[in-house]
């Protein structure tokens, strides 16, 4: 099936991904080519059960192909669950464009055509390699599109923000309920990535008196940060085994593996990084090693509750106001407590106890 897109055609070709690492009952998956722009992209919807499929688009310098589906498909289902542990009317779905091309507005208009093309089964918003600016460009083709710039005080926009809200709720349950702290002055917390949401939870956590170490892959953005909020920066290899209270990834997934977590040194585990297990098997090794694990699509959720907010008041008149969505991304906090609380009780890893909390809700 394909449409228009101004001389030329987007192809959304429905792709058998049955077979593919991080395939998981998937109810639809695409792949996107527009040969104009240089568009090549992965479209991967888990679920609708609950509603639309919201989750947002990244773009990244993929090797191939099948290491974009793989990552689309696990990202897809983290959104399926977050939205479900977040107590969303949505289901959850991942774009992912190949960097390939230059990112100009014809690729994202082209990314918009393919968009368009699902009719709604799909809702996309900036994630990594996006920006509420090239939202604007892909809104040029498609209504089901949020994280597109908002008013002061209005729901909306670059969800970043939201996102760090909630982990700082989230890190704050697991202090309290590994550490017994009420509060995080002097707490050691390693930060890894501090860009948009990683840089703006450092800052809240230098505002509440924590001490810091931070890395990123741009090691010049860590120095910068960290001469600006008094913290140490080191090399992005070491961050993981800097001895500390609390590790929080915040960038990339897949960094919990049985190496690295044989090598962490701390009590906590608590960041907005997507899929941070590498196997499943990992959450039991963090459980085995004493280190209380925030499971990822639980605390991360902040952005997600912010965009379905946004795109319900544009598309079902269903407005929210800022104080309401903040109030919705606070609650992070109470649900992980609640979580930690049944993990204690059934004796099970947390991230166990939230896999299955989630399948029940998207009915699996």
């Amino acid at each position: 099936m394909t449409i228009a897109a101004d001389l030329d055609l987007v192809s959304l070709a429905a792709f058998d991904a049955s077979s593919a690492a991080g395939f998981d009952g998937h109810e639809q998956v695409a792949l996107v080519r527009h040969a104009r722009s240089g568009l090549h992209a992965v479209v991967a919807i888990h679920s609708t059960h609950l509603g639309p499929a919201a989750g947002g688009v990244r773009r990244w310098a993929y090797a191939s192909e099948g290491e974009a589906l793989t990552d689309a498909l696990r990202l897809s289902r983290g959104m399926s669950y977050k939205n479900a542990m977040a107590g969303l009317a949505a289901g959850g779905g991942k774009a992912v464009v190949i960097a390939g091309a230059p990112k100009t507005d014809a690729l994202l208009q082209a990314f918009g055509d393919a968009v368009a093309q699902l009719g709604g089964r799909y809702v996309t918003a900036e994630d990594v390699g996006m920006t509420d600016a090239d939202m604007v460009v892909v809104a040029q083709r498609t209504a089901h599109v949020a994280g597109l710039p908002a008013a002061a005080g209005s729901v909306g926009g670059n969800p970043g923000p939201f996102t760090a809200r909630g982990v700082l709720a989230g890190l704050r349950a697991a202090v309290r309920h590994k550490l017994g702290r009420d509060d995080l002055a002097g707490l050691h917390i390693a930060v890894q990535g501090v860009g948009s949401v990683g840089g703006a939870l450092a800052r809240a956590l230098a505002g509440a008196g924590a001490r810091l170490t931070l890395a990123d892959l741009d090691p010049a953005r860590a120095a910068a940060l960290a001469a600006d909020l008094g913290a140490v920066h080191v090399p992005v290899a070491e961050i993981m085994a800097v001895a500390a209270d609390v590790f929080s990834p915040n960038g990339m997934g897949a960094i919990l593996t049985e190496h690295s977590i044989a090598a962490l040194d701390v009590a906590v585990v608590a960041g907005a990084a997507n899929n941070q297990l590498a196997t499943a098997a990992d959450g039991a090794r963090l459980a085995a090693r004493g280190i209380l694990y925030a499971p990822d699509y639980v605390i991360n959720a902040g952005g997600i509750i912010s965009v379905v907010a946004e795109y319900l008041a544009a598309t079902h008149g269903k407005p929210a106001a800022l104080g309401e969505v903040n109030a919705q991304v606070d609650a992070i906090g109470p649900r992980l407590s609640q979580l930690f609380a049944d993990a204690d009780a059934q004796g099970l890893a947390t991230d166990v106890v939230a896999d299955r909390t989630a399948q029940m809700l998207i009915g699996r």
